[in-house]
């Protein structure tokens, strides 16, 4: 959470970060590549942490990408999760494609029945 949007949302949801943190450095890690985990907070819109990169900047790849998605889609499932609204994951810092990374979206939601917005600029203030 050094880079990106991840900063916003280590800003808005600091028990989170320390939870993220927490996870990534347990011993085996309790986050990792492909994962996701679901951070809920009182007053506050649910957040799904994906894991897509080791390091801002440093090694995202599709398969991971792809895994993370999976991932998101099963969890969005479980919990009951009918609307899920998404960033330019993996495409500024991670250095990948956003075209073929929307498509990697678009082909793991393809028939989710739930609501899936893809936000493909960010505006400070919105």
């Amino acid at each position: 959470m050094g880079a990106g949007i991840a900063v916003g949302f280590k800003e808005r949801y600091p028990a989170m970060f320390e939870e993220f943190k927490r996870k990534c450095k347990a011993k085996p890690p309790e986050f990792a590549l492909g994962d996701v985990f679901l951070w809920r907070e009182e007053g506050k819109p649910a957040v799904f942490n994906l894991g897509t990169q080791p390091r801002p900047g440093r090694g995202a790849t599709y398969p991971v990408v792809e895994a993370a998605l999976r991932a998101l889609r099963d969890a969005a499932d479980a919990v009951g999760i009918g609307s899920i609204a998404i960033p330019r994951i993996a495409a500024g810092y991670g250095g990948l494609s956003w075209k073929k990374v929307r498509a990697q979206i678009e082909a793991v939601f393809a028939d989710w029945p739930g609501g899936l917005y893809v936000y493909e600029e960010f505006r400070e203030g919105e």
